[in-house]
């Protein structure tokens, strides 16, 4: 995606973002014909009004917004799709809003999902801001950008071959090691999970596996589920719980883009990225209920549900993970439907084994507004998830508390002594201000923010 931003533009339409308990004193300060104008379009101050005012020659000659009354980035934002095409210049300090949250948010909200249909609606360009961190806007627009046109392509042009694709491509553009474990290689070299849950498919399963780093640097490992189209297996989903099912490797998008944000700001760390890449399918070879199989971890799996196949494949790529002994772990995935009835599509839930882990991505989310909210991982609940003939069951055997038990099944295969996070998020906006509808990154920005803080790139 190309940023929305220029250097200069003399005739520029100066935008106002006027906060509502101000906006009396603000239109005070305005001309009588501006008043008028406002007044007659009925712009009275309240929150997301927005107007344009006419200029000289027919041209605009202000805009102006009333941001929300909790100041948020989204405002600006609101801004990409309110503004008719044309040159831009903020007028006035964005803050509390940091003037580079300001511009990610308006690059945000004028990405557009292009690849099958040309977007001939000319957008608005905005001046870049002064004392604005640009590469840090670049970073994170094109990594969320990126795993939004990820997520958004349709599965006949994003399975495992075109994800691990993708992977190579930002690996490459970066100088990062890139390695694929393809088909029948999965078990041979021991991911029998994966190539489980992947076979049926006519599209080989594979594990993505990226490395980036200094050795001597902290190791950081990201986990992302890559189920580029989830049928449900032979536990066949109806078509309604199907439609949407080209998200299902979201989890692993998002991972990229926050692999993409650590590696272009050179963070002082070791990043790992597995990916476990599949198609869950139907055929003749597909995996049963009450298959048993034994993972990568020896954890021998009965399966309850073809259709819990997400943490199946999660399984095999955590004991990958653990085998080094990162100073942290975290795993993004599209995994329940019980998450969203519980936060709803927009916040994601977060579950880990560590409290500074846990404060630290929750500090970063309330700073970068990419919303996480911490569930528990309540050992009671291990229970719903014991098996007669295996040491687990894949599949909860109660109704009730499903996030927490796809959790705990994933626990399952990371030591206590390594600290963990599992993100079980929705990666599909429902068309908001910044957010149009489409794939989304939910979390990335949190991840990589308290990455940042942590592990700040070496002078």
């Amino acid at each position: 995606m190309s940023l929305p931003f220029l250097d200069r533009a003399p005739a520029a339409v100066p935008v106002a973002v006027v906060a509502p308990n101000v906006w009396p004193a603000w239109l005070k300060r305005q001309s009588a014909t501006a008043r008028s104008w406002l007044q007659t379009s009925g712009i009275s101050g309240k929150p997301g009004e927005f107007a344009l005012l006419p200029g000289d020659e027919g041209r605009a000659g202000l805009a102006v917004l009333v941001r929300s009354a909790t100041p948020t980035m989204w405002d600006y934002g609101a801004l990409a799709g309110k503004l008719p095409a044309g040159d831009y210049c903020l007028v006035g300090d964005t803050a509390p809003v940091s003037a580079a949250d300001a511009c990610v948010a308006f690059a945000l909200g004028s990405w557009r999902f292009t690849r099958y249909r040309e977007d001939r609606k000319h957008r608005p360009r905005l001046v870049w801001p002064a004392k604005c961190d640009r590469g840090a806007v670049e970073r994170v627009s094109d990594g969320v950008c990126f795993a939004r046109d990820l997520i958004t392509t349709p599965s006949n042009d994003m399975g495992p071959a075109e994800l691990a694709a993708a992977a190579r491509q930002l690996a490459r553009r970066h100088r990062a090691r890139f390695s694929v474990i393809a088909g029948n290689e999965l078990l041979r070299r021991n991911y029998p999970v994966i190539h489980a849950v992947g076979r049926a498919s006519t599209r080989a399963p594979r594990l993505i596996d990226i490395v980036w780093g200094r050795p001597s640097a902290p190791k950081i490992t990201l986990v992302g589920k890559g189920v580029c189209f989830d049928s449900g297996g032979l536990d066949l989903k109806p078509a309604t719980g199907m439609l949407m099912m080209k998200k299902d490797m979201g989890g692993a998008a998002t991972v990229l883009a926050a692999a993409s944000m650590v590696m272009a700001a050179r963070l002082n760390v070791r990043l790992r990225v597995l990916i476990p890449a599949v198609e869950n399918s139907v055929s003749g070879n597909a995996f049963r209920p009450l298959d048993v199989i034994r993972s990568r971890k020896g954890v021998t799996v009965e399966i309850g549900n073809t259709d819990a196949e997400g943490r199946l494949i999660l399984c095999d790529a955590l004991a990958e993970a653990v085998r080094e002994e990162p100073a942290m772990i975290i795993d993004v995935a599209t995994l329940t439907g019980a998450a969203r009835m519980a936060l709803g599509p927009d916040v994601p839930a977060l579950f880990c084994n560590n409290d500074g882990l846990a404060n630290a991505l929750l500090k970063s989310s309330d700073d970068n507004e990419d919303p996480l909210w911490r569930m528990p991982l309540w050992r009671g609940y291990r229970r719903f998830l014991e098996s007669k003939v295996a040491d687990i069951n894949n599949a909860g055997q109660s109704p009730m508390g499903g996030a927490i038990t796809a959790a705990l099944f994933l626990q399952t295969f990371v030591p206590d002594s390594v600290p963990w996070a599992h993100i079980d998020t929705m990666a599909w906006n429902q068309s908001q201000p910044g957010r149009p509808e489409g794939g989304e990154a939910m979390g990335a920005r949190a991840i990589y923010g308290m990455l940042a803080s942590k592990y700040p790139a070496r002078r």
